[in-house]
């Protein structure tokens, strides 16, 4: 039977399923919330989705939270390998708990053969979690399967004879689920109970609280499971005081999380209905997961196609399809665009394929890209895919995961983001968990961009692992070393770095700590050679850059903390201060000059957050801080006073949003990569970034100098006006510059360059596929100018929207080219060897760089001939 038959069939099964009109407005709003993900090969305790979770608290405010695991363990549930695969994991919500009887005895008995039952153990008092203020709901669990007489009536009735049995027993399932639902929720004043999920070897919690609240109470700390995801909920509009509102969202065999909102929801409800599905909870989310339960399991459309249909590819990108995907994609858009959910929204999907066996874990973005987005792989002896709001996430699940088994790292190999609706990654990742083909059990991960396109780390490189003690025999050319040149001392320690094993790495980096400690003179110099090494993407040979960098860091670390405190007398011009001493705060002494702040263990804002006390210290006298341990913490450099030139702060770590925003005059140093909003509002100052940075960044800036050695995600310098001056070494997803207003560069304003470079797995300069992937540069921009690295000209008009390109003038390459030198002393990128060579041969500026400015507004300027 076709398809599209049997599809028909399934939506005419569901014509006589009781429901309630869906109102045209949902029931809440939702603001900013924080979704969290992660997959392995090997299975993973839940306490790893707790960390991450925590670290988010602040992307939600407790009124709603949950969590999903997919490739469950049947031993932690007590149940055999063979019932877990074949039986339906039914979990239901008693929000009143005296009504299990009757549902029961209503939805249950009469219809499922019961394998097991029971309640899902949790805490016996929810009030000794802290925070919890609403007691979660009681959950049964049941392992299930369709009595097979009412499973055959079913056929009968529905005409399901030319559909796989199983199939039929799937959407008898849902149907099920459906009329529970309707009976004990939907239709009720007072809800009594619903359904979380009723999947295959996946599962629903959810609460009135905090996502890591929901690990606490239903005790998942320990629980097994190949793929979580999270959900820290933050309605601004409505009260919500059931966790039926809060997410994740279940179809059959898939459960979502979602971080946005959507525009068109009526109307996706509108197309849901013509199929005969009918939202029971009334958010974005429930429906985003019927709408992928109905292409899924439905019409069973391909993932390639189902992402298709939920972010169209259009613009450029379109254009630059093959011809026969433009036409499958034209008849997809064609039958779905009015029901694709108009953003901005970002998805994390965990799905099990029980026919295919294998798990997976989705990550899609909306063409707006509004909504942030990371992901993250890391391959070795065990592989994990990682998708989260925000970078620092994902560093607290590797660090975790690491703390627990060596195998693991606390960086990850690769960090990317997707580029919604593009024709270079369609906007979505997939880590897809299935047999590994050894007869064993064993899984593997696989990583694959929409197209069904590989993204691998570089082969024949090994991580670290566990290191038993390193002896400390220190090399006898280090003590004439740290007192040679800077130049030799670099190059010996580069060598090492490529060279060496990973042991021998380690005791280098001892006997650097071990010279470091001598005098102040030592310290600093190995301070700027171990971020030297940090900083550059340097050749690590078979080693890991990652791993590299954790013992780099590691190492930094220790020497940082090795600082005396402040409550000490020392005669050091380097003061430790953290969370647990910031009382013993006090101006600097006359040999004091640098404040060394341990962040971990500040919250990550409010009044008693490290940028607070940044503040203080700024005002008591300090002005040069080495800030490390950063584990997600935001606003760092914010709220100094104006004219705060001569301030410099180093950052270490996963740094949180917003790092920079309104500053005025400091000089922020990032060894490593930013997150989301940095440097908005920026008036003058510098910013360094030895990395990618997210969001919005530069959003409304007024000025400033900044220097970004790797990508921009989304929307960089939107709205910036004034004279912001920026480098961005690599590219950007999308619409660069949108709404700039920096006047004439040529006369003081602003501009961006752009070079469109990467480096290779021995840290040469290469260049990126193209300088520009997007549709929208320079969008609607009256001001400023973009200069553009483009030797080959891939950039085309139809990607300018409000702007046009130019010749390149003597005069513009005297503007920038002071700024590409400093951006050669920042970063190692040769203006001669690197950015004007192209091919192998010296190429002239006017050559390799192309200039962008705006327009004239044909609006602006019959307003001008106007006033004339």
């Amino acid at each position: 039977m076709r398809q599209v038959d049997i599809a028909s069939k399934m939506i005419a099964s569901r014509q006589g399923l009781p429901h309630e009109e869906t109102p045209l407005r949902k029931a809440s709003e939702e603001g900013g919330c924080g979704v969290t993900g992660f997959i392995s090969s090997i299975p993973l305790r839940g306490r790893h989705i707790f960390t991450p979770s925590v670290q988010m608290h602040n992307r939600g405010n407790g009124k709603g939270g949950g969590i999903a695991a997919v490739g469950l363990s049947a031993e932690d549930l007590g149940v055999s390998q063979k019932v877990l695969d074949s039986h339906y994991l039914l979990q239901v919500a008693l929000l009143d708990p005296g009504c299990a009887p009757e549902v029961e005895k209503s939805n249950i008995e009469p219809f499922l053969e019961v394998h097991k039952a029971e309640k899902v153990p949790t805490r016996d008092d929810y009030r000794e979690i802290a925070g919890l203020e609403v007691k979660p709901p009681d959950v049964r669990r049941y392992f299930v399967r369709v009595r097979q007489d009412i499973l055959d009536r079913f056929i009968e009735e529905n005409n399901f004879g030319d559909i796989d049995p199983r199939r039929a027993e799937d959407e008898y399932i849902y149907q099920n689920s459906f009329r529970t639902n309707q009976r004990y929720y939907t239709s009720l004043g007072d809800k009594q109970a619903f359904v979380l999920s009723h999947g295959r070897n996946i599962m629903v919690l959810k609460i009135v609280g905090y996502a890591e609240q929901v690990a606490q109470y239903y005790l998942l700390e320990d629980f097994r499971a190949y793929g979580w995801i999270a959900h820290q909920r933050y309605p601004t509009k409505g009260r919500v005081w059931h966790p039926g509102g809060a997410h994740p969202f279940s179809g059959l065999d898939e459960a979502l999380v979602h971080n946005g909102d959507f525009a068109n929801y009526h109307s996706v409800c509108e197309y849901l209905k013509q199929h005969n599905i009918f939202p029971q909870f009334l958010t974005d989310t429930e429906v985003s997961v019927l709408l992928f339960d109905l292409w899924n399991r439905t019409y069973n459309y391909p993932l390639e196609y189902l992402i298709e249909a939920m972010a169209p590819t259009s613009e450029h990108d379109f254009d630059l399809l093959p011809h026969e995907k433009q036409r499958v994609y034209r008849y997809i858009q064609g039958a779905h665009i009015h029901s694709s959910p108009d953003g901005p929204w970002f998805f994390i999907i965990a799905r099990n394929n029980p026919y295919e066996g294998y798990f997976q874990l989705v990550g899609i973005t909306d063409t707006s890209m509004l909504r942030p987005q990371v992901f993250a792989l890391q391959e070795g002896d065990v592989q994990i895919g990682l998708i989260c709001s925000e970078k620092q996430a994902i560093d607290a699940t590797l660090r975790s995961l690491a703390a627990e088994d060596g195998r693991f790292c606390p960086i990850a190999d690769k960090y990317w983001n997707a580029r919604g609706g593009s024709a270079t990654d369609g906007g979505a990742f997939v880590f897809t968990v299935s047999d590994a083909g050894k007869g064993d059990g064993s899984k593997r991960l696989t990583c694959t961009n929409k197209f069904g396109e590989e993204v691998k780390t570089t082969a024949g490189q090994q991580h670290m692992g566990a290191i038993s003690t390193i002896s400390g025999r220190q090399d006898d050319r280090l003590p004439d070393l740290m007192r040679s040149t800077t130049d030799e001392l670099t190059e010996y320690t580069l060598e090492n770095v490529q060279e060496c094993d990973y042991p021998t790495l380690v005791r280098l980096c001892n006997n650097l700590e071990t010279a470091a400690s001598r005098d102040d003179e030592a310290k600093e110099r190995t301070i700027k050679l171990l971020t030297f090494v940090n900083d550059r993407p340097i050749a690590t040979g078979s080693k890991k850059r990652s791993s590299v960098l954790h013992v780099i860091r590691e190492s930094l670390a220790r020497i940082f903390a090795s600082s005396p405190p402040l409550s000490e007398n020392s005669g050091s011009r380097y003061r430790y201060i953290d969370v647990n001493t910031r009382d013993t705060l006090r101006p600097p002494r006359e040999h004091e000059s640098v404040l060394v702040l341990n962040t971990r263990g500040f919250p990550p804002e409010g009044d008693d957050c490290d940028a607070r006390f940044i503040c203080a210290a700024y005002e008591v006298g300090w002005k040069h801080f080495i800030c490390y341990d950063y584990t997600g913490q935001r606003f760092c450099g914010c709220g100094l006073s104006q004219d705060s030139q001569g301030v410099t702060i180093d950052v270490y770590g996963s740094s949180g949003d917003y790092l920079g925003s309104g500053i005025d005059g400091l000089e922020i140093t990032v060894h490593g990569s930013a997150q989301d909003q940095v440097g908005q509002i920026m008036k003058q100052g510098k910013l360094v970034i030895h990395g990618d940075v997210g969001q919005t960044f530069m959003y409304g800036a007024k000025g400033g100098e900044v220097f970004v050695l790797g990508n921009a995600a989304g929307r960089p310098l939107i709205n910036a006006v004034g004279r912001p001056r920026v480098v961005i070494n690599g590219t950007c997803l999308d619409y660069l510059a949108e709404s700039f207003m920096a006047g004439d560069p040529l006369h003081g304003g602003g501009f961006v360059i752009m070079n469109g470079i990467t480096f290779d797995v021995d840290g040469c300069v290469i260049d990126q596929p193209t300088p520009y992937p997007g549709s929208n540069l320079f969008s609607l921009a009256s001001g400023g100018a973009i200069y553009l690295r483009d030797p080959d000209k891939k950039v085309v008009d139809e990607q300018l929207n409000g702007g046009t390109f130019t010749d390149m003038t003597p005069a513009d390459w005297e503007l920038i080219l002071p700024y590409l030198q400093e951006n050669e002393r920042l970063f190692g990128i040769s203006v001669d060897n690197d950015l004007l060579t192209v091919d192998g041969k010296p190429r002239s500026y006017e050559h390799v760089y192309r200039k962008v400015q705006a327009v004239e507004l044909d609006v602006l300027r019959r307003i001008d001939l106007a006033d004339d």
